[in-house]
């Protein structure tokens, strides 16, 4: 990583200047970032769809009407799974405070533990060996610590809002722009 401390469990805020339909206006929670890379999922892309028509066996992780939200551009039939836990061990990776991942196989639910909040996501973003500096590099990102609230947000479709402007400073002016700052 040349130096560069690892980004897990901080957001990219997509800046402005991401024109990148997969991403512009996102919000990213990094899961994993070292030498051979990055990924992460976007947490305010929810999708129409519940998780109980995509995926039934994790309804009853999230509830009936829960949504799926679009993780990323990679393997969008691939599913991954946040969830708040009890006991960290049973995580395949945490990430910021009780929240990880869950992990890829499950015999019995039982064997999570105590799980608060989950999220499904279809698909993940990710960077190869040196993409995700150099995207940083080129200002495409504003790093941000993430808090655990940001991953159950309540209105993720105002989260990259959000994020801005409790970084405040010219951030929070930057959170006031409109999706399409032509219609202003």
């Amino acid at each position: 990583m040349c130096g560069m401390e690892s980004l897990t469990g901080q957001l990219l805020v997509a800046s402005p200047s991401l024109v990148d339909p997969n991403f512009r206006r996102t919000v990213v929670l990094v899961g994993e970032h070292g030498d051979e890379g990055a990924m992460g999922v976007i947490l305010n892309r929810p999708s129409p769809i519940t998780v109980n028509d995509a995926v039934p066996p994790l309804a009853e992780l999230v509830g009936p009407v829960a949504l799926v939200h679009i993780g990323g551009p990679v393997q969008q039939q691939a599913i991954v799974v946040l969830a708040e836990f009890d006991d960290s061990s049973r995580a395949e990776v945490m990430v910021v405070g009780a929240i990880g991942f869950l992990p890829g196989e499950i015999e019995d639910a039982g064997d999570l533990g105590g799980l608060g909040r989950v999220r499904v996501f279809a698909g993940y973003a990710g960077w190869g060996p040196g993409q995700l500096e150099q995207e940083l590099e080129d200002d495409a990102w504003i790093v941000v610590p993430a808090e655990p609230e940001d991953v159950f947000d309540e209105n993720p479709e105002g989260l990259w809002s959000t994020v801005l402007r409790r970084r405040g400073g010219p951030y929070a002016v930057l959170a006031q722009m409109p999706p399409d700052p032509r219609v202003n």
